[in-house]
């Protein structure tokens, strides 16, 4: 969880400006804001500026014989924790992700053999088609035969029976 400057300068205890000079410092991804506009530091931030706090404390310490590296173990130690439960979270997260995107393929794929079977029903269904109307210009050919010579006949007595005999050629310039 972030913290500001002021919490870390008192969990650390150094001051505020100490914490100042090492947040400046840090790549600009590892510093953030709040809504407010206020420096917030997050975990990983936090983990640096310890690290850089905490050595030259532990080298006092350690010149002065007090007991300072049990307590950065045992900030270590939860922070360690601190990150394995974010690790945690993060696969529980990515894993529910995953079996989301397993679902949605999945669906994907039965939309997609279904459409495909439409396809095909389709195609099977035009080439029915396509195979009758053959069928049926070849019968018609064959009626349409006997049927065009029939109408033929009957077309040429009905024209004979209709023509006159002296039949005079009546044109606009036949009139002058």
């Amino acid at each position: 969880m972030p913290k500001t400057i002021r919490e870390l300068a008192d969990e650390l205890n150094v001051s505020k400006q100490t914490i100042q000079y090492h947040y400046q410092r840090l790549p600009a991804k590892n510093r953030q804001k709040d809504s407010q506009g206020a420096n917030m530091i997050s975990l990983t931030a936090e983990s640096i500026i310890r690290d850089k706090v905490t050595k030259p404390l532990v080298a006092k310490s350690q010149q002065t014989g007090s007991k300072w590296p049990t307590k950065t173990s045992k900030g270590n130690n939860e922070l360690v924790t601190i990150l394995r439960r974010e690790v945690a979270d993060l696969k529980f997260q990515r894993d529910k992700q995953l079996a989301t995107k397993d679902q949605q393929i999945s669906s994907k794929d039965r939309q997609i053999d279904h459409l495909t079977k439409l396809i095909d029903q389709q195609q099977q269904l035009q080439l029915a088609t396509v195979t009758e109307n053959r069928h049926l210009k070849e019968r018609l050919r064959k009626l349409g035969g006997s049927i065009e010579d029939s109408e033929s006949i009957e077309k040429s007595q009905v024209a004979k029976k209709q023509a006159p005999e002296n039949i005079t050629n009546k044109k606009w310039w036949h009139f002058w």
